[in-house]
Protein backbone atom coordinates (compact mmCIF):
# COMPACT_ATOMS: atom_id res chain seq x y z
CA UNK A 1 0.00 0.00 0.00
CA UNK A 2 1.69 3.38 -1.15
CA UNK A 3 1.91 6.37 1.63
CA UNK A 4 2.83 8.79 -1.54
CA UNK A 5 0.88 11.75 -0.98
CA UNK A 6 1.91 13.26 -3.84
CA UNK A 7 -0.31 10.62 -5.75
CA UNK A 8 -3.77 11.70 -3.27
CA UNK A 9 -5.09 14.94 -4.78
CA UNK A 10 -5.27 17.74 -2.47
CA UNK A 11 -8.21 19.38 -1.34
CA UNK A 12 -9.17 22.74 -3.14
CA UNK A 13 -8.05 25.88 -1.35
CA UNK A 14 -11.01 27.67 0.91
CA UNK A 15 -13.83 29.30 -1.17
CA UNK A 16 -12.95 32.52 0.75
CA UNK A 17 -9.52 33.30 -1.39
CA UNK A 18 -10.37 32.18 -4.68
CA UNK A 19 -7.55 34.63 -6.21
CA UNK A 20 -4.70 33.49 -3.60
CA UNK A 21 -3.59 29.93 -2.93
CA UNK A 22 -1.30 29.65 0.30
CA UNK A 23 1.51 27.44 -0.28
CA UNK A 24 0.06 24.92 2.71
CA UNK A 25 -2.85 24.66 0.67
CA UNK A 26 -0.81 24.52 -2.79
CA UNK A 27 -1.04 20.89 -4.03
CA UNK A 28 1.94 18.85 -2.71
CA UNK A 29 3.36 18.40 -6.10
CA UNK A 30 3.53 22.03 -6.77
CA UNK A 31 5.09 22.57 -3.00
CA UNK A 32 7.56 20.23 -4.02
CA UNK A 33 8.12 22.13 -7.10
CA UNK A 34 8.12 25.63 -5.51
CA UNK A 35 10.72 24.06 -3.12
CA UNK A 36 12.77 22.85 -5.22
CA UNK A 37 13.47 25.89 -7.02
CA UNK A 38 13.55 28.38 -3.96
CA UNK A 39 16.81 25.57 -3.67
CA UNK A 40 18.36 26.47 -6.22
CA UNK A 41 19.26 30.34 -5.44
CA UNK A 42 22.20 31.50 -3.59
CA UNK A 43 21.68 31.95 0.09
CA UNK A 44 21.64 34.91 1.54
CA UNK A 45 25.21 36.87 2.49
CA UNK A 46 24.71 37.31 6.09
CA UNK A 47 23.50 40.61 7.02
CA UNK A 48 27.23 41.97 7.99
CA UNK A 49 28.03 40.85 4.41
CA UNK A 50 25.44 42.61 2.46
CA UNK A 51 26.48 45.51 3.96
CA UNK A 52 29.86 45.30 3.52
CA UNK A 53 29.65 44.10 -0.23
CA UNK A 54 26.83 46.97 -0.79
CA UNK A 55 29.36 49.57 0.74
CA UNK A 56 32.68 48.51 -0.95
CA UNK A 57 30.68 48.56 -4.53
CA UNK A 58 29.28 51.80 -3.85
CA UNK A 59 32.14 53.32 -2.28
CA UNK A 60 33.95 52.55 -5.19
CA UNK A 61 31.95 53.80 -7.79
CA UNK A 62 30.96 56.97 -5.91
CA UNK A 63 35.23 57.51 -6.16
CA UNK A 64 35.15 57.08 -9.95
CA UNK A 65 32.34 59.59 -9.78
CA UNK A 66 34.59 62.03 -7.80
CA UNK A 67 37.57 61.21 -10.44
CA UNK A 68 35.39 61.91 -12.75
CA UNK A 69 33.71 64.98 -11.54
CA UNK A 70 37.59 66.23 -11.04
CA UNK A 71 38.94 65.35 -14.20
CA UNK A 72 35.43 66.86 -16.09
CA UNK A 73 34.90 63.19 -18.09
CA UNK A 74 32.53 60.44 -17.29
CA UNK A 75 34.53 57.92 -15.92
CA UNK A 76 31.84 55.76 -14.33
CA UNK A 77 30.07 53.60 -17.57
CA UNK A 78 27.78 50.87 -16.68
CA UNK A 79 29.83 48.46 -17.85
CA UNK A 80 32.42 49.19 -14.48
CA UNK A 81 29.20 48.82 -12.26
CA UNK A 82 28.74 45.38 -12.86
CA UNK A 83 32.67 44.64 -12.61
CA UNK A 84 32.51 46.20 -9.04
CA UNK A 85 29.78 43.63 -8.56
CA UNK A 86 31.48 41.19 -9.51
CA UNK A 87 35.00 41.58 -7.94
CA UNK A 88 32.64 42.87 -4.63
CA UNK A 89 29.87 40.37 -4.51
CA UNK A 90 31.69 37.03 -5.89
CA UNK A 91 35.34 37.40 -5.77
CA UNK A 92 36.29 34.15 -6.21
CA UNK A 93 34.86 33.79 -9.89
CA UNK A 94 37.13 33.66 -12.50
CA UNK A 95 35.23 36.78 -14.07
CA UNK A 96 36.48 38.74 -11.27
CA UNK A 97 39.83 38.23 -11.51
CA UNK A 98 42.39 41.02 -11.59
CA UNK A 99 43.49 39.58 -15.21
CA UNK A 100 39.57 39.52 -16.62
CA UNK A 101 38.97 42.63 -15.21
CA UNK A 102 41.46 44.88 -16.20
CA UNK A 103 42.51 42.83 -19.64
CA UNK A 104 38.96 41.79 -20.21
CA UNK A 105 37.86 45.79 -20.65
CA UNK A 106 40.85 46.92 -22.56
CA UNK A 107 40.29 43.67 -25.04
CA UNK A 108 36.57 44.68 -25.07
CA UNK A 109 37.67 48.41 -26.03
CA UNK A 110 39.66 47.27 -28.69
CA UNK A 111 36.90 45.32 -30.31
CA UNK A 112 34.78 47.83 -29.97
CA UNK A 113 37.31 50.66 -31.45
CA UNK A 114 37.82 47.28 -34.25
CA UNK A 115 34.34 47.82 -35.09
CA UNK A 116 33.35 51.41 -35.16
CA UNK A 117 35.96 51.47 -37.77
CA UNK A 118 34.45 49.34 -39.99
CA UNK A 119 30.57 50.80 -38.87
CA UNK A 120 30.16 53.60 -36.90
CA UNK A 121 27.45 54.38 -34.76
CA UNK A 122 25.43 51.30 -35.83
CA UNK A 123 23.49 48.57 -33.19
CA UNK A 124 24.84 45.82 -35.45
CA UNK A 125 28.38 46.94 -35.10
CA UNK A 126 27.84 46.98 -31.61
CA UNK A 127 25.99 43.64 -31.31
CA UNK A 128 28.83 41.89 -33.70
CA UNK A 129 31.72 44.17 -31.30
CA UNK A 130 30.03 42.57 -28.04
CA UNK A 131 30.90 38.99 -29.60
CA UNK A 132 34.61 40.14 -30.58
CA UNK A 133 35.10 41.33 -27.09
CA UNK A 134 33.80 37.99 -26.11
CA UNK A 135 36.23 35.83 -28.84
CA UNK A 136 39.02 37.57 -27.38
CA UNK A 137 38.36 37.70 -24.07
CA UNK A 138 37.75 33.80 -24.11
CA UNK A 139 41.13 33.52 -26.68
CA UNK A 140 43.23 35.72 -24.27
CA UNK A 141 41.79 33.22 -20.74
CA UNK A 142 40.38 36.87 -19.62
CA UNK A 143 36.61 36.20 -19.50
CA UNK A 144 34.19 39.22 -18.32
CA UNK A 145 30.75 39.78 -19.20
CA UNK A 146 31.30 43.67 -18.46
CA UNK A 147 33.79 43.76 -20.77
CA UNK A 148 31.45 42.97 -24.03
CA UNK A 149 29.53 45.97 -22.42
CA UNK A 150 32.26 48.19 -22.48
CA UNK A 151 32.86 46.93 -26.30
CA UNK A 152 28.96 48.25 -26.93
CA UNK A 153 29.71 51.52 -25.37
CA UNK A 154 32.96 52.07 -27.64
CA UNK A 155 30.63 51.32 -31.02
CA UNK A 156 27.50 53.59 -30.16
CA UNK A 157 29.33 56.25 -28.25
CA UNK A 158 32.68 56.75 -29.98
CA UNK A 159 34.81 58.02 -27.39
CA UNK A 160 38.20 58.91 -27.92
CA UNK A 161 40.62 56.79 -27.55
CA UNK A 162 43.42 58.66 -26.17
CA UNK A 163 41.25 59.55 -23.07
CA UNK A 164 39.04 56.64 -22.97
CA UNK A 165 41.59 54.27 -22.97
CA UNK A 166 44.20 55.41 -19.84
CA UNK A 167 40.72 56.39 -18.06
CA UNK A 168 39.06 52.49 -18.23
CA UNK A 169 42.66 51.24 -17.70
CA UNK A 170 42.81 53.06 -14.57
CA UNK A 171 39.21 52.46 -13.53
CA UNK A 172 39.64 49.04 -13.91
CA UNK A 173 42.70 49.15 -11.91
CA UNK A 174 40.84 51.17 -8.82
CA UNK A 175 38.05 48.40 -8.52
CA UNK A 176 40.69 45.75 -8.25
CA UNK A 177 42.73 47.55 -5.78
CA UNK A 178 39.05 48.64 -3.24
CA UNK A 179 38.54 44.59 -4.05
CA UNK A 180 41.78 43.84 -2.30
CA UNK A 181 41.32 46.64 0.25
CA UNK A 182 37.59 45.99 1.01
CA UNK A 183 38.28 41.98 1.41
CA UNK A 184 40.97 42.68 4.11
CA UNK A 185 38.87 44.87 6.19
CA UNK A 186 35.94 42.76 6.93
CA UNK A 187 37.31 39.72 9.27
CA UNK A 188 35.63 36.28 7.86
CA UNK A 189 35.76 38.13 4.15
CA UNK A 190 36.76 35.94 1.62
CA UNK A 191 39.92 37.42 0.18
CA UNK A 192 40.63 38.74 -3.31
CA UNK A 193 42.08 38.01 -5.62
CA UNK A 194 42.20 34.26 -5.78
CA UNK A 195 44.84 34.83 -8.40
CA UNK A 196 45.93 38.11 -9.65
CA UNK A 197 47.60 37.11 -13.33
Amino acid sequence: MSTDTALRPEPAPAATAPDRVTAAAAPASLRSRLARMAGRAPARPAPAAAAHNIGAVTTALLGLVAIGAALHEPVLIPPLAASATLVHCAPALPLAQPRSVIVGHLLGAAAGYGMAAVAQGSAWAAALAAGVALALTTLARTPHAAACATAVIVVLQAPAPARFVPLLFGSTVLLVLTAFAASRVRRGAPKYPVYWW
